[in-house]
């Protein structure tokens, strides 16, 4: 693409969702400016928006092919030799006579694996090879404040944090969470691609434009993380190819493996849940013992069980749905600014992922990067192509929506019940001796 054919893109987000996106359209030739709330994603000191830092994510088949083709085999292959592949889910639980029992569930009879993935090293990779790309601006600590799709522009308030200009901070060891404003900052784009996730300020300026159909919903369940740390001899606790579930009938425990040999841990509960947990350390062992059998004192200390439920965030979940997911030729959203789901598909992550193999392959299809086309040219098409992008993706992404909820009863109340064992066993083998009847969707689930 010549400079006067080139694309000015600018991305709302730079989480693994906007990152892909901006390699995506780099590879195409246009000029990308990446612009994120958060300080640099990659700095340790910077605090996620959940205020979480270790928290795992699940990458399977349909995230990973959606990197391959982005055509930087080196940033695939640094995120997958740090992925550890979960072949099933390992239930656990206490029988009748107090001994403690485990059971392997296998995601299917062809071996599939779904990948746990740290949240930050997935992250670093992209952003490392984004910042090597000559076309890729990064801009961090820009908050959105205002978009005109008509005339294409935007308005970001740099924010700067106050320890930069100060020398007497008076915590200097703590990351500053006051900010200074700015002047504006004006951008002009061709397009912008908001995955500034489920509060989306993208999303919130598209909907001044177009008539957007729009659903959000808290469910009553509350999330806190944890941690298993590894064993003295550093080695895991636990299998780690498993995803690890402690399954109640309202709540559940689950752990994914770490590369450092330990596990990061969540409970899901309703809300007044946490306040029945127990308000002691014996209180909160004496609850998990219940619930959770193994998790403590077995694999978490009561002390450190209680400290990590007092100290971490006890955190909401929502789900949105929308539509369009476009406006004119001027903007589309995706991932969780699109349609944000539970977590218990495991395929949150993946889904955004794919958004951008669909968005760019229907860019592609349209003819927005052939060079024959002038700028007005490529407007008609690039209309068209965000006009189906919504009609094929939010389909999918309601399906997903309603799938991730419906996983949630399953992981929580079924896993251990005879029908789903049943239905289990009927499906691994109509799909292994009669795999005509209907081919397996390639990503797995949690």
């Amino acid at each position: 693409m010549t400079a006067s054919t080139r694309q000015k893109v600018v991305i709302v987000g730079a989480g693994p969702v906007g990152s892909l996106a901006a390699l995506y359209a780099a590879s195409r030739g246009d000029d990308v400016e990446v612009y994120e709330l958060r300080a640099d994603l990659r700095d340790p000191a910077t605090v996620p928006l959940n205020f979480t830092k270790s928290i795992n994510l699940a990458l399977s088949e349909r995230g990973i092919h959606s990197m391959h083709l982005s055509g930087r085999e080196d940033v695939v292959h640094r995120i997958m030799s740090q992925a550890i592949p979960m072949h099933g889910r390992m239930i656990h639980g206490r029988d009748l006579t107090g001994n403690l029992w485990q059971a392997a569930q296998a995601y299917d009879v062809h071996g599939q694996a779904i990948n746990s993935i740290d949240r930050a090293t997935l992250n670093n990779a992209l952003l490392d090879a984004l910042e090597k790309t000559p076309n890729v601006k990064l801009f961090f600590n820009h908050k959105l404040t205002g978009a005109d799709f008509h005339s294409r522009k935007a308005w970001f308030e740099r924010r700067i944090p106050e320890d930069e200009h100060k020398t007497d901070h008076p915590h200097p060891d703590e990351a500053a969470v006051d900010f200074d404003r700015a002047p504006e900052v004006e951008v002009s784009f061709d397009f912008l691609i908001g995955a500034d996730g489920a509060h989306s300020a993208s999303r919130y300026h598209m909907m001044k434009y177009s008539r957007v159909d729009y659903q959000q919903e808290y469910i009553d369940t509350l999330w806190c993380e944890f941690r298993i740390e590894p064993t003295k001899e550093g080695e895991f606790r636990i299998s780690p190819n498993h995803l690890h579930i402690w399954p109640g009938k309202e709540f559940m425990f689950i752990a994914l493996p770490s590369p450092d040999k330990s596990f990061t841990c969540t409970l899901f509960a309703p809300a007044d849940h946490y306040a029945r947990l127990g308000d002691t350390p014996e209180a909160l062992c004496k609850s998990f013992q219940q619930y959770f059998p193994g998790v403590s004192p077995e694999l978490i200390s009561p002390e450190d069980l209680y400290r990590q439920f007092t100290t971490n965030q006890h955190l909401p979940l929502i789900s949105i749905k929308c539509k369009p997911h476009h406006y004119d030729s001027s903007v589309v959203i995706i991932g969780d600014a699109a349609h944000a789901v539970l977590p218990f598909y495991g395929q949150g992550l993946n889904a955004g992922m794919e958004d951008v193999r669909v968005l760019f392959e229907i860019l592609d299809s349209h003819g927005v990067y052939d060079p024959s086309h002038d700028a007005a040219s490529r407007d008609v098409a690039r209309n068209a192509a965000f006009e189906t992008y919504t009609k094929t993706r939010v389909a999918d992404a309601h399906a997903i929506n309603e799938l991730s909820k419906g996983n949630f009863i399953e992981m929580r109340a079924g896993v251990n019940s005879r029908w789903y064992k049943l239905r289990k066993f009927i499906e691994e083998n109509l799909d292994h001796y009669m795999p005509q009847l209907g081919a397996v969707e390639t990503s797995t689930t949690l």
